[in-house]
């Protein structure tokens, strides 16, 4: 029995050493952490459990049985993040590079299995080059059958992609089919084929942080939710992450003890819209003193900043947050803002996590950039996904609500339960002016009796006492109270339940 305790140490040991001393001091060198490293750093102390250590690949092509290394570069398994369980995998870039096999695959996916019937989230570290050429197809149907279980997944439990390294080819279709992608700069691009391809098939010069950095995926294409400075503060930021989540789509959202009075009062909202209805004002502000202790986690804050998504608490509950941003385009619809916001309510509407909206929205943006975009169908995005989703929706308007954007923003219209504004609210088709300007065309020539057309139009109409007689408005709210109001009505909402028509899925404007 001593022998085989001993053989089994060895292995153990060999198995953890990966690729060997000279390219783990080599990927760190390169301002890297090695995968078992990263997981250390993710999961609580003394939690992680390793599956398939000592797994080898079967490829005998191009001398490849010369060379097996154990768990084939990717170390997978399960532990907890602050007491709850996740499931993990992290490709070990030392290891033929990361590069996907046959049996690599296989080792994701029974993590990936085991989370969709334990009903966990899934979190993989992405440090990789692709498929293993030498393998050739079978890498292939390796990424497919990764491919399905991240469909089959969606939805269900939380699926979290950390992009550590290069990541191409194959190895960015599965972080895209995931919940949410996090990147660190400066050592992490995703690509779907590299530059040295790039330049042979389209001519074109560029580098691989030009072409798929953190910087490029964040703030261009969208791709990537948030970028980190380094390895060490990417994990540690996942863990405070996964605490807003909930284990699965049949589990409650997380609780957690709040110390922050859900009736405080913030008298310094009571002065934040301002006077000039065209002067802008952060809603930043606005979120981060209405939800527990000020934590605010954003969602793809470098992209689309006309509007906020992210994460906060109200008495310890996780709260999904939307809100038009007044600091940026004057926090005007487009098209990017139009997909981001509806990508994250679906998101929420996935997992049973209310939104709260905020709204201050002069319309969409107009001009032929937009409309040659397709400003039409991803606006429509945004209105399906509010539209579409059956949690608890509580809405503030703080001044704008222009024509078809006030309906987009969770408007009582399209379900939206609890529906408030401010005194400051203005819930019009379009602004005074140009309302005038077309109500009152045939005085154009005089500015004096335009003026007062301008005026009379603000009096009846920029305000939230029309909608409000309507009952568009459930309640006219004193800005200081925001913060209790939204913690009674989410509270009031807790046993809500609502269903949509039978169908077998619906088919949202993509």
């Amino acid at each position: 029995m001593t022998d085989v305790i001993k053989e089994l140490e060895q292995r153990r040991a060999v198995a953890r050493l990966g690729g060997g001393e000279k390219r783990i001091a080599a990927q760190h060198e390169r301002g890297k952490l090695t995968a078992r490293e990263r997981l250390e750093l993710l999961l609580d102390d003394g939690s992680f459990e390793e599956f398939d250590m000592f797994v080898e690949h079967r490829c005998t092509d191009f001398s490849m049985d010369e060379t097996k290394i154990p768990g084939d570069g990717v170390v997978t398994g399960w532990g907890t993040v602050n007491g709850r369980t996740v499931y993990v995998f992290a490709k070990d870039f030392t290891v033929f590079g990361g590069s996907l096999s046959e049996t690599h695959a296989r080792k994701i996916t029974k993590i990936q299995d085991m989370a969709l019937t334990n009903r966990a989230p899934v979190i993989g570290l992405f440090d990789a080059g692709g498929a293993r050429i030498q393998e050739g197809v079978a890498a292939l149907g390796g990424y497919g059958e990764v491919f399905l279980r991240n469909v089959m997944a969606s939805g269900v439990v939380p699926q979290i992609s950390v992009i550590m390294g290069p990541c191409a080819g194959g190895d960015v279709y599965s972080p895209a089919m995931t919940d949410f992608i996090f990147m660190v700069r400066d050592t992490s691009y995703m690509f779907v084929t590299g530059p040295d391809v790039v330049k042979t098939v389209t001519n074109e010069t560029v580098t691989a942080e030009e072409l798929g950095g953190a910087s490029v995926h964040t703030t261009k294409s969208s791709v990537a939710d948030a970028a980190f400075d380094n390895d060490v503060d990417a994990l540690l930021q996942i863990r405070r992450f996964i605490d807003f989540l909930p284990a699965s789509n049949t589990e409650p959202v997380p609780e957690i003890p709040s110390f922050d009075d859900p009736d405080r009062m913030e008298m310094s909202l009571d002065t934040l819209v301002p006077e000039n209805p065209n002067q802008p004002y952060d809603m930043k502000e606005l979120i981060l003193k209405v939800v527990d202790e000020g934590d605010f986690f954003e969602i793809q804050g470098s992209y689309a900043k006309n509007i906020i998504t992210g994460f906060g608490r109200v008495e310890g509950r996780t709260v999904g947050f939307v809100a038009n941003q007044p600091m940026v385009l004057a926090g005007v619809l487009d098209a990017d803002a139009s997909r981001k916001a509806a990508r994250f309510v679906r998101f929420c509407d996935c997992f049973s996590i209310p939104v709260v909206t905020f709204v201050d929205v002069p319309g969409f943006l107009p001009g032929t950039a937009q409309e040659y975009g397709g400003l039409i169908k991803h606006g429509a995005k945004l209105l399906f996904a509010y539209a579409e989703a059956t949690v608890p929706k509580v809405t503030v308007i703080t001044r704008k609500a222009y024509g078809g954007a006030y309906d987009v923003m969770s408007s009582k219209h399209i379900r939206g339960d609890v529906n408030y504004a401010w005194p400051s609210a203005e819930i019009a088709v379009m602004g005074p002016k140009g309302a005038a300007e077309i109500l009152y065309r045939s005085e154009l020539g005089d500015k004096d009796r335009i003026a007062q057309r301008i005026a009379e139009y603000e009096t009846r109409f920029a305000n939230p006492f029309v909608a409000a007689e309507r009952g568009y408005i459930d309640e006219v709210i004193l800005p200081h109270s925001t913060r209790r109001r939204l913690s009674r009505a989410l509270d009031m909402l807790r046993t809500k339940t609502q269903q949509n028509p039978w169908k077998k899925h619906d088919n949202i404007p993509l």
